[in-house]
């Protein structure tokens, strides 16, 4: 038996806020969300700075729609400091990255619903429809746990530590993950060694280790890493 679908306007959102860094698929998801849902107020951003200078800007959109995967962020980072600005707010996250362990992250910081970019049409329709009627979605064969595992935890307070870090900490973070020395991290960035020396021994303490070695593997182990740029 053929699959009804869903009428077009079944579901009206009046504003939303589209976080991606790829502006090709960050219009395409604007679009359909405008010829879906009816939203007329879009507004865009390709980085989290970006995303937070919009909302600073009195928009308080109805849903906000997060890509994890930013120039300017690194794993749960960019989710959580959304969270903190906008906590009333649903925040549903579209992502390549799909795994288990990031699925069930994302969900236990908060997400309204974990949505894969290659979602079709009618089935983003119906997730959007069931977020919008106060459930959680996450894509078939994954479950959300009904408590946050010990593991899930540790990754949401590391978040949230990475989450604090400035900008240029979270990129040494993540050059520190891909196994660049000091020098290169300020080839890469521009920077005077001594001042990622600076920005390294400040981040270090914010983790709460002692060494790069155990930042790197403290990113590994909540599995985040692969989300970093």
């Amino acid at each position: 038996m053929p699959r009804t679908a869903l009428p077009v306007h079944s579901l009206s959102i009046k504003s939303a806020l589209v976080i991606d860094d790829h502006p090709l698929y960050c219009d395409a998801l604007a679009a359909t969300m405008e010829s879906t849902f009816n939203t007329r107020r879009i507004r865009t951003a390709t980085s989290l700075s970006e995303a937070l200078q919009q909302l600073r800007l009195r928009f308080s959109p109805d849903l906000i729609m997060l890509d994890l995967n930013l120039p300017d962020a690194s794993g749960l980072s960019g989710f959580l400091k959304i969270k903190e600005k906008m906590p009333d707010i649903p925040v549903i996250v579209i992502s390549a990255f799909t795994s288990h362990d990031v699925v069930q992250s994302v969900m236990a910081a908060g997400a309204a619903g974990f949505i894969p970019k290659d979602i079709d049409r009618h089935n983003f329709q119906e997730a959007m429809q069931d977020i919008w009627n106060g459930k959680t979605y996450v894509p078939p064969g994954y479950a959300v746990q009904a408590r946050a595992t010990a593991a899930d935890q540790s990754a949401e307070t590391i978040s949230r530590k990475i989450a604090h870090l400035s900008q240029q900490q979270t990129r040494i973070l993540s050059l520190i993950c891909e196994g660049m020395p000091n020098k290169l991290i300020a080839y890469e960035m521009q920077l005077a060694e001594a001042t990622v020396k600076a920005h390294i021994t400040a981040l270090l303490r914010r983790l709460g280790v002692h060494n790069r070695t155990q930042a790197a593997m403290l990113v590994r182990e909540v599995s985040i890493r692969h989300s970093l740029q």
